[in-house]
């Protein structure tokens, strides 16, 4: 794991910053003040010898070759146009420096690669100034996050806007978009499945000013991003919405309101969602400067060899977003799939992000010739959908999914990695079957609680959503509206009418719990312990948790 960004350095590093105009000029300040500063170089005289002013301590250069030939340059830190963040980054890898690149770490997903393998060769730190990552109150938000603090994560929205600085190298999307795009995988953990942009075109004919991004997950989180150089005054906003508080980080506050959590609740009444306001907690945060974190965060990989937390991976993953979105934006807001490869995505009607570049064929998948697949339909690689079964519009399915005989999956469902559902099973419209499920032969989902052949009700869907790793034996019913917790177990002919905690084991009709069941899928003792992989657990208010070694 990455270190934290306030971790202190162990020995002195020497660093040269290459470009030092608009951003750079920031590097060059912060790792001056962090005393690891030795050479800036930059194509501009004038520049250099401004900087050489106010910076007495410091060398300064034109040409690259002057700052790869240097040995005490340990870490080179690139503040250029994103053209030439390959060049420049791939120079400096084969020349043994450790590597800091400005957003976004290259154009090209090939290149980014590349780079990638080139650090592991050398053993060298890639690192990728996604600078959000290093704010306090966004480290703050991750913590909570990830600790389970704001519940399950049902979406999140960002909005960077403001009027200019508009650039004619690249467009709204790639100057401001990384940054929030590199914080909602951090709060997601999951990579997206599809990606769908919007924009518009005001200044520049080719260059667009405003764009809306949406992202959907394989878990059901989605997420909207929204930037734009045009709009009337500053909004840096990232709201996080869970379903046990609510998340403002909003970057334009002072600091005691830059992070505001609102533990609002929707309650249901007469089958009516209910909302429940309550005051807003400020969250006590220590202030420091985001850029000097990030910038220490480097000094402190270079010198003790931790992998960074924006490592050249994350850069990846943030890239393959960037160039969906541009695919999506170059075809007016045609929906890109991530998880199939570009001979999939033509067959079933979609655009591949990466299409020229792809070299997969459609062996990644299997479907059978009996089988129906819809347009508009994702399929993750290594899936297979067998004998007679309907995958409808609108619908997911992840990657390593078993798709058994006569399944009918939607319209517009969501179905997670590694899930098998066996024969004869429909998952209609309102499940969700997150990562790992196990849905037995014959189980029968419902999707409206009082239905009638001659009345029309799919505007009453109820959702249902079915947790990582549970598991629904055969025959089993499963009332809609009712939500089934991580690794429970549902017994075979079950009929389940309310909710079930994580790791329950459930059986009858109606289903009662009996016991707990281990992620092994064996029944726990009294204990709570598991005797077939000695995994022992805790109970909590949402179920069972596992007990930390």
């Amino acid at each position: 794991m990455g270190k934290s960004p306030k971790s202190k350095q162990r020995k002195m590093t020497s660093v040269a910053v290459i470009g030092a105009g608009y951003w750079g000029k920031n590097l060059v300040r912060n790792f001056h003040n962090l005393g690891s500063l030795k050479l800036v170089c930059d194509k501009n005289e004038s520049l250099l010898a401004d900087f050489k002013s106010h910076y007495t301590d410091i060398e300064t250069c034109l040409a690259l070759t002057d700052v790869l030939t240097r040995e005490d340059i340990e870490g080179v830190v690139i503040s250029t146009p994103a053209e030439t963040h390959f060049n420049l980054a791939r120079e400096s890898l084969l020349a043994g420096k450790n590597v800091l690149v400005e957003k976004p770490l290259v154009l090209h997903d090939k290149e980014a690669e590349e780079l990638i393998s080139l650090a592991a060769e050398k053993d060298r730190i890639l690192m990728v100034g996604h600078l959000l990552q290093y704010h306090p109150v966004f480290v703050r938000l991750k913590e909570m996050a990830s600790a389970g603090e704001l519940g399950r994560i049902n979406y999140i929205y960002s909005h960077r806007l403001n009027l200019g600085k508009i650039r004619r190298e690249e467009n709204i999307l790639w100057s401001f978009a990384p940054h929030d795009i590199s914080m909602i995988l951090a709060l997601a953990g999951e990579e997206p499945e599809s990606v769908l942009t919007t924009g518009g075109n005001y200044l520049h004919q080719k260059i667009a000013d405003v764009t809306t991004t949406h992202l959907d997950f394989p878990s059901g989180l989605q997420a909207h991003i929204f930037v734009s150089w045009l709009h009337p005054f500053k909004d840096q906003k990232l709201v996080v919405v869970g379903d046990r508080k609510m998340a403002v980080f909003d970057d334009t506050q002072p600091w005691k309101d830059k992070l505001l959590l609102y533990p609002h609740q929707i309650n249901w009444k007469n089958h009516m969602p209910v909302p429940i306001k309550a005051e807003p907690e400020r969250v006590d945060i220590s202030e420091t400067e985001p850029l000097r974190d990030e910038c220490q965060h480097f000094l402190d990989c270079m010198s003790n060899g931790s992998k960074p937390i924006t490592d050249g991976q994350e850069g990846l993953n943030v890239l393959k977003v960037l160039n969906a979105s541009q695919t999506s934006l170059n075809h007016d807001g045609r929906r890109v799939c991530l998880s199939m490869n570009s001979v999939q995505a033509h067959n079933k009607g979609l655009l591949s992000p990466m299409a020229s570049n792809s070299s997969t064929g459609e062996e990644d998948i299997f479907i059978h010739s009996t089988a129906v697949v819809d347009d508009n339909v994702t399929i993750g690689k290594d899936s297979k959908i067998w004998h007679f079964s309907h995958i409808l519009s609108g619908s997911t399915v992840g990657e390593r999914c078993n798709i058994g005989q006569n399944v009918v999956i939607g319209p517009e469902v969501s179905i997670g990695k590694g899930c098998k559902i066996q024969n004869n099973v429909s998952v209609y419209k309102g499940v969700t079957l997150e990562d790992d499920v196990f849905c037995g032969p014959s189980i029968v989902f419902t999707n409206i609680y009082n239905p009638r052949a001659a009345i029309r009700k799919m505007d009453q869907v109820r959702p249902t959503r079915v947790k990582k790793g549970a598991t629904l034996g055969a025959n089993a019913t499963v009332v809609c509206g009712t939500t089934l917790g991580r690794y429970c177990f549902i017994g075979a002919g079950a009929v389940v009418n309310k909710n079930v905690p994580d790791h329950a084991l459930v059986v009858g009709n109606p289903a009662k719990q009996i016991g707990w069941t281990c992620f092994c899928g064996e029944r726990l003792t009294e204990n709570l312990e598991c005797l077939n992989c000695d995994s022992r657990f805790e109970k909590r208010t949402e179920g069972l948790a596992p007990l930390r070694p």
